[in-house]
């Protein structure tokens, strides 16, 4: 279906935002899913501050050539929904995982996270990352050592 010069720039904007805002973007298959599967989904990941949209490649492309990002031609080819991770990347990877695991349906082809490009079972990798929480109490617990010794 077409879309008109307005709605395209429309969309450009809503992308360069996210982008912008982005710690990561996680690229995904979303083919087979239905309309009420993708708002479940997208349910579940507003908890992680982590968005998801079906995008329009070209209109992606140009949002991530303006915010200075690689451009995978592997990854912006055919239909496309990118989830859109804010600070918190393990938590954002690992909720769309267990809903890939649990709706037996889609699958991250791949991610971007910074200059670099992770393709397949490289982005599922990123689930592994601490969390936030995780991270900050590492880091307490690190500064809080010395003092108990």
């Amino acid at each position: 279906m077409a879309i008109n010069r307005t709605r395209k720039i429309e969309l450009l904007d809503i992308y360069r935002n996210q982008v912008e805002r982005s710690s990561a973007l996680v690229f995904t298959n979303f083919r087979g899913l239905s309309v009420s599967r993708l708002q479940s989904l997208r349910t579940r990941l507003s908890a992680s501050d982590t968005g998801f949209m079906v995008v329009k490649n070209s209109l992606l492309t140009i949002a991530l050539k303006e915010n200075g990002l690689p451009y995978p031609e592997s990854l912006l080819s055919g239909p496309n929904a990118v989830a859109f991770v804010g600070e918190d990347i393990g938590a954002g990877v690992t909720s769309i995982m267990e809903w890939i695991r649990i709706e037996k349906v889609g699958e991250i082809t791949g991610a971007l996270l910074g200059q670099s490009v992770l393709l397949g079972s490289n982005a599922e990798a990123l689930a592994d990352l601490p969390s936030k929480k995780e991270v900050l109490a590492m880091v307490l617990g690190a500064i809080n050592a010395p003092a108990s010794n």
